[in-house]
């Protein structure tokens, strides 16, 4: 009996050493031989296909450029993909499996800031590194995620800045029922009342909800002049098919979207979307010489009818970044690559023009662009800032936000 216990302590010891190197070391293995093995971890099924596939493709585009240009320090990226199947909970499993069963470098993945924060902890606890390629809503900041989306800061501020300058005044907040909706609504309704405007409804749906006609009687009633969307996924097109067949347009009910870009334009239809606004980094339309290549190469490997975005861009510079970054530090291993991103150094001379990873919160620097649909199905951009706006995920730089006392939502 003595020896059956002495054994299952031993057993047990030499479990928690592999659990504790796994957790040091969660790319163990990920460079071996002439390749370097990193994840794709995006909803290919569910009510965020729509939306995530896109963006998929994107880091596929990119690791193939980079592989045909001699890889990464002289090794071919393979890629290993995994479905988050829209669920956060399956994003947390496959993140999981992807980091210790697949042993991969790093992963490239999720939209969602529910499937972000169902991950975070096993990126940290692995210390694995996850490139989030989506705006959100800030309040965040991890040493094992490099965030190449916009930071509240780079979309929604400047945003309701803009509908301010425009003179819109009654504001009505439109989102799905997760972090990234309720949290840019906290930060609008305190923005909104240092600004002036007026808050006249708020309303949330679910992800899967695809019936409309109560919430768009609360809109009717509450008579706005701009409708603030943070819709997600399926919930986007439902609710823009349902205001159409009531017969209305941005002239009765113009919105201002965060999660709306080309490639759910093309999806609801321009004739349904024609006239309504967006806040992104980078549209299609984005006149820089890097994009006019990113465009043509993008459509000459998925066919002339698709569309970049602002997510599919900031996952294909993310793949870039990743490069840059491991090709500064001389190193695949994820502390000599978060080193080399703590040093502010690693840019990319992106298709919106040069990005660069703030060295202490791993946001990206992003050029802010408001935009408008057109009838083509293509955004244009009607305001832009000068230059590249430094991120500030927690909104420190603004007394407004500072004195609200902005707490993340989880």
């Amino acid at each position: 009996m003595r020896n059956m216990k002495f054994k299952k302590v031993i057993t047990l010891a030499m479990a928690a050493i592999l659990a504790l190197g796994s957790t040091a070391c969660g790319n163990k293995g990920a460079s071996d031989g002439d390749t370097v093995k990193v994840g794709l971890l995006h909803s290919l099924t569910g009510s965020m296909a729509i939306s995530e596939e896109a963006v998929r493709d994107a880091e596929v585009l990119a690791i193939e450029e980079i592989n045909e240009s001699g890889g990464v320090l002289g090794k071919q990226i393979e890629y290993v993909e995994e479905d988050g199947a829209s669920e956060p909970s399956t994003f947390a499993t496959k993140a999981e499996k992807l980091i210790d069963s697949e042993g991969v470098a790093t992963v490239f993945g999720c939209w969602t800031s529910s499937s972000r924060k169902a991950v975070k902890s096993i990126f940290e606890d692995y210390n694995n590194l996850l490139w989030y390629p989506v705006q959100y809503e800030g309040m965040e900041s991890s040493e094992n995620i490099v965030y190449t989306g916009a930071a509240p800061n780079q979309q929604i501020v400047p945003a309701v800045e803009y509908l301010k300058d425009q003179g819109y005044k009654k504001v009505f907040l439109l989102g799905s029922d997760y972090v990234f909706p309720r949290t840019a609504n906290m930060i609008i309704e305190a923005q909104a009342k240092e600004l002036g405007l007026e808050i006249v409804g708020e309303e949330y749906a679910d992800m899967d909800q695809t019936d409309f006609a109560a919430i768009i009687a609360k809109i009717e009633k509450a008579d706005p002049d701009i409708i603030v969307n943070t819709l997600n996924g399926t919930g986007n097109v439902s609710f823009f098919k349902q205001m159409s067949e009531k017969n209305y347009t941005s002239e009765d009910y113009m919105t201002m979207s965060f999660s709306i870009a080309e490639e759910e334009v093309k999806t609801i239809g321009s004739d349904i979307l024609k006239g309504h606004m967006v806040s992104w980094n980078y549209y299609q339309t984005t006149d820089t010489k890097v994009n006019e290549k990113f465009v043509k190469a993008y459509k000459e490997k998925y066919g002339e009818d698709r569309v970049t975005s602002d997510p599919v861009e900031a996952a294909y510079d993310a793949v870039y970044l990743w490069k840059a970054a491991v090709e500064k530090a001389g190193s695949f291993e994820v502390d000599d690559v978060k080193e080399a991103i703590k040093s502010g150094e690693i840019s990319f001379e992106a298709p919106e023009g040069t990005v660069t990873i703030n060295g202490d919160n791993q946001h990206v620097s992003k050029t802010v662009r408001i935009g408008v649909v057109k009838e083509d199905g293509l955004i244009y951009e009607t305001y832009s800032t000068e230059k590249p706006v430094d991120p500030d995920p927690y909104l420190k730089t603004y007394d407004w936000a500072v004195k609200a006392n902005l707490q993340p939502i989880e």
